[in-house]
C-alpha cells in the first residue's frame, strides 16, 4: 500500500538550513506528482512545493521562494525539501503528500 513517511525536522536557528526528506513505498515516483505542504499552529494547511511526474518543479509560493527547493531520487523513492535561510514563521508540521495519501509530518521550529 501507499505509505509516504517523513523526516529531518528539527530545531533551528533563523536563518538556518534543513533538508526534509519523503521517502515512498508501494508507488514509483516517477509515475506520480508530489508536494509538500505545512500547517503552522492555528492556521491551515498550506501548500509549499511540488514536483511532477516528469520532475519538473511547479513555482513556488511567495512565502518560500528562493529559499526552499523540492527535489526528488528516483532511485531511493525520496523526495526532499531543502529549506535555507528559515524564519519564525516557518515553523509548522511538513506534510508530504500524493494524491489524497499523506506522511504523519515532521516538525520544524525554527526558534533562537
Amino acid at each position: 500500500q501507499v505509505q509516504l513517511v517523513e523526516s529531518g525536522g528539527g530545531l533551528v536557528q533563523p536563518g538556518g538550513s534543513l533538508r526534509l526528506s519523503c521517502t515512498a513505498s508501494g508507488f514509483t515516483l516517477s509515475e506520480y506528482s508530489m508536494n509538500w505542504y505545512r500547517q503552522a499552529p492555528e492556521k491551515e494547511r498550506e501548500w509549499i512545493a511540488g514536483i511532477g511526474a516528469t520532475g519538473d518543479v511547479a513555482p513556488y509560493p511567495d512565502s518560500v521562494k528562493g529559499r526552499f527547493t523540492i527535489s526528488r531520487d528516483v532511485a531511493k523513492n525520496t523526495v526532499y525539501l531543502q529549506m535555507n535561510d528559515l524564519r519564525p514563521e516557518d515553523t509548522a508540521v511538513y506534510y508530504c503528500n500524493r494524491n489524497v495519501f499523506w506522511g504523519q509530518g515532521t516538525r520544524v521550529t525554527v526558534s533562537s
